[in-house]
C-alpha cells in the first residue's frame, strides 16, 4: 500500500483518503462481494444506540475501509462526527450518503439543513427541491423549502411551502408558525407576522428561536420597546444566550444608545472563554464604534470579524472562478457578435422591470425605496432570476455549451425566439413570487452585481431602464468590510478581494458600454444626497414616470427592505455616510493602487492625508 493511499483523510472522518474525499466511485466493490460485512454494520448500529460510541466508531471504520458505500456504517459514523462537532467530516460523510443514494430523504434533509446553516443557499436549494421530489407529501420536505426560499429572499415561494406544511401536518405547530412569521416579516407584513409570533409563543412560551425571531421582527418594525420586552422574556428562558446580547446591542444602536450597546458586547466578551466575540458581534461592535467616531478601533473590529468568519465558514473569494467568468463574458459580448444576435421582443401586456444595478452597499436600497414610493412602481427587491437564467439557458436553448457561449444557439433558425422564452421565464417567476401589485406598471430588480450580466439583461429587456448606482469606491470598501454578504463569489470576506472583484465588475461594465447600446443611467449616491429632488426627477424621467413628491419621503415607505440597509432607509436622507472612507484612509492604503484607475475614471478624488 502506498503512503498516499494509507494517509488518513484531511476532513477528519478517520477513513483513509482513498476511501473518503478522494474516493473513486468506480472502485467501490459490488455489494454482493461485501455481504459478509452486514453483521458488523448491525453491531455498529446497536453499539451506537446503546451509547458505546467507541465500539460503533471502530466497527464503522473497519467496514468503510473495505466497503465505502455502506449506508448504515456511513450514517453511524456521520452521527458520531456530527455529535463531536467535526462539521467538515460530518459534511463529507452525509454528502457521500446522498451521492450513493440520492433518494434517501433523511440524508437529503440533513445535508440541506447543514448547507442552510453554512449560508450556502444555492446548493441547499438543489437538495431541498429534491427532498420535495422524494416526498411531496412530507411536511418536513416543504418546511425545508420554506426555510431555503425565505433565506434566499424568495419569501412568497417560502410562504407557499410553509402553508403546505400546515395543510399536510393538520396542526398549528408552534415552530412552524414562527417560521411562517419570519417569512411574512421578510415580506414586510409585520402585523400578520406579529400575530403568528404571539400565537406561537402562547402555545410554546419557551422556544428560544421563536422569541429571538419575534424580537428581531419588532426591531425591524421600529418597535424598539417591544423588542426589548421580548428579549427580557427570552433572557428568563436562556439567560446566557449570546444572541440576546447581540440583538439588544442592535436595538440599542438603532436607539442611538451606542455606549450602552458597546458595554453590552464587552460584557458578553467577558463571559466568553478567551474573551473573543464572534464574527457577527465583532462587526456590530465595529459599526457602533464607527457611529461613535472611534474609527481605528472600528476597523480593527471589522478585520477581526472578517478573519473569524473566514475561519469558521471556510468561505473565501473564488478568485479563479471570478477571473474566468469575467474573461468569458468579455470574450463573448463583443460588438461584432452583438450586431448579429437577436433581441427579445418587448411584452406590452405586463409590468416591466427597472434594473437597479450596483455593488453591494453602494446605495441601491436607497434608490429602490425611492422609486417604489411611486404608486406605479412595485418592489421586487433582490430577484435571483438573471442568475437563474444563466444556469438554465443551455437547457432552454438546447445548447451543448454553457452561458454565455450558449447564446450562439440564437443564430440557428429554430432558436431565433429563444430570448423570448427566457424573457417569459423571468416574467412568469416574477408573477409567481408575488412581486406585482395592482396599479404598478413597473417593478424593481436590485439584485447586487446584476451588472455582471448587463449584456444578457439588455438582450432580454432591450427597453428596460438600467439605473447604475455609483458611489466612491473607497466608501463601498468600508461598507464591504463592515458587513457580511456573499454576493460576488464571497469577495467581501477580505478587503483586498472585495477591491479585486469591484475592479473586475466595473471594468466589465465599461466593456459592455463600449460594445453595445444600452438604456443606461449612472446615478451617483453623492448626488442623491446633495440634490435629492434633482436626482429623483432624473430617475423618474429616465424610467418614464411623472414626478411624485412621495419619492422624496422614501423613509416613509412602509415596505421592509430585505438588506443590511433596512435600518438606514427608515431615516431621512443624511450625509454622514458620504466620503466616510476619509476616516479610514490609512487602513485602505493597501487597496488604493488597485482602485485608483476606477476612482479616477468615475471622476472621484483621492483625499490622502
Amino acid at each position: 500500500m502506498s503512503a498516499t493511499s494509507a494517509k488518513l483523510c484531511e476532513c477528519g472522518s478517520g477513513l483513509r483518503t482513498v476511501c473518503c474525499c478522494a474516493l473513486d466511485p468506480a472502485s467501490v466493490p459490488p455489494a454482493e462481494s461485501t455481504r459478509h460485512l452486514i453483521p458488523l454494520v448491525e453491531r455498529a448500529i446497536q453499539a451506537h444506540r446503546g451509547g458505546d460510541f467507541a465500539t460503533a466508531e471502530s466497527l464503522c471504520l473497519d467496514v468503510l475501509q473495505l466497503a465505502p458505500d455502506r449506508p448504515g456504517a456511513l450514517t453511524v459514523l456521520y452521527e458520531i462526527r456530527k455529535a463531536a462537532g467535526n462539521h467538515r467530516a460530518a459534511e463529507a460523510l452525509i454528502r457521500r450518503i446522498v451521492g450513493f443514494d440520492p433518494n434517501n430523504f433523511w440524508a437529503t434533509n440533513e445535508l440541506t439543513l447543514m448547507l442552510l446553516g453554512k449560508g450556502d443557499l444555492a446548493e441547499g436549494e438543489i437538495h431541498a427541491r429534491n427532498a420535495v421530489r422524494i416526498a411531496p407529501e412530507n411536511p418536513q420536505a416543504h418546511n425545508l423549502m420554506g426555510m431555503i426560499m425565505t433565506e434566499a429572499q424568495r419569501p412568497a415561494v417560502g410562504e407557499y411551502h410553509y402553508r403546505r406544511v400546515l395543510e399536510l401536518a393538520g396542526n398549528r405547530d408552534p415552530i412552524l408558525l414562527a417560521n411562517l412569521a419570519w417569512c411574512l416579516k421578510t415580506q414586510g407584513r409585520m402585523e400578520e407576522s406579529r400575530a403568528l409570533y404571539q400565537e406561537s409563543v402562547a402555545a410554546a412560551p419557551e422556544i428560544r428561536q421563536t422569541l429571538l425571531g419575534w424580537a428581531r421582527m419588532e426591531e425591524a418594525d421600529r418597535k424598539f420597546d417591544t423588542a426589548m420586552e421580548v428579549l427580557d422574556r427570552l433572557e428568563r428562558v436562556t439567560p446566557e444566550d449570546p444572541n440576546i446580547a447581540l440583538t439588544r446591542a442592535i436595538v440599542l444602536g438603532r436607539m442611538r444608545r451606542y455606549d450602552a450597546a458597546i458595554a453590552l458586547l464587552d460584557s458578553l466578551a467577558a463571559r466568553i472563554e478567551g474573551g473573543r466575540l464572534g464574527p457577527n458581534e465583532l462587526l456590530e461592535k465595529g459599526r457602533l464604534l464607527d457611529q461613535m467616531g472611534h474609527h481605528d478601533e472600528a476597523f480593527a473590529a471589522f478585520l477581526e470579524g472578517k478573519a473569524m468568519a473566514r475561519e469558521l465558514s471556510g468561505n473565501a473569494y473564488l478568485d479563479e472562478q471570478a477571473s474566468q467568468m469575467v474573461a468569458r463574458l468579455r470574450g463573448f459580448f463583443t460588438a461584432e457578435r452583438l450586431r448579429i444576435l437577436p433581441r427579445a421582443t418587448v411584452r406590452r401586456d405586463v409590468p416591466q422591470p427597472v434594473f437597479i444595478l450596483g455593488f453591494p452597499r453602494s446605495g441601491t436600497t436607497l434608490v429602490e425605496q425611492t422609486l417604489t414610493a411611486h404608486p406605479r412602481v412595485a418592489a421586487g427587491d433582490e430577484l435571483p432570476l438573471i442568475h437563474d437564467i444563466t444556469g438554465i439557458m443551455p437547457r432552454m436553448l438546447s445548447s451543448p455549451m454553457a452561458y454565455p457561449e450558449a447564446l450562439a444557439e440564437l443564430w440557428m433558425g429554430d432558436r431565433r425566439d429563444g430570448l423570448d422564452d427566457l424573457r417569459d421565464y423571468y416574467l412568469q417567476k416574477v408573477r409567481q413570487m408575488g412581486v406585482l401589485r395592482e396599479g404598478a406598471d413597473f417593478f424593481t430588480d436590485k439584485m447586487p452585481l446584476n451588472e455582471t450580466h448587463l449584456g444578457l439583461i439588455a438582450m432580454l429587456f432591450p427597453e428596460a431602464p438600467l439605473i447604475h448606482v455609483i458611489r466612491h469606491p473607497l466608501d463601498i470598501m468600508v461598507s464591504a468590510i463592515s458587513n457580511h454578504f456573499t454576493h460576488g463569489l464571497y469577495c467581501a470576506t477580505a478587503l483586498e478581494t472585495a477591491a479585486t472583484h469591484y475592479v473586475r465588475v466595473m471594468d466589465l461594465v465599461s466593456h459592455y458600454r463600449s460594445q453595445m447600446g444600452l438604456r443606461y443611467l449612472p446615478i451617483r449616491y453623492e448626488d442623491m444626497v446633495a440634490d435629492q429632488e434633482g436626482s429623483v426627477r432624473a430617475m423618474l424621467d429616465f424610467v418614464g414616470l411623472d414626478f411624485d413628491p412621495r419619492c422624496l419621503s422614501f423613509h416613509e415607505n412602509t415596505r421592509y427592505a430585505r438588506t443590511a440597509s433596512y435600518a438606514q432607509v427608515t431615516e431621512r436622507l443624511y450625509d454622514r455616510s458620504m466620503f466616510r472612507h476619509r476616516h479610514y484612509i490609512r487602513h485602505l492604503e493597501p487597496i488604493i493602487p488597485l482602485l485608483r484607475p476606477v476612482i479616477e475614471r468615475l471622476g472621484y478624488s483621492l483625499d490622502m492625508p
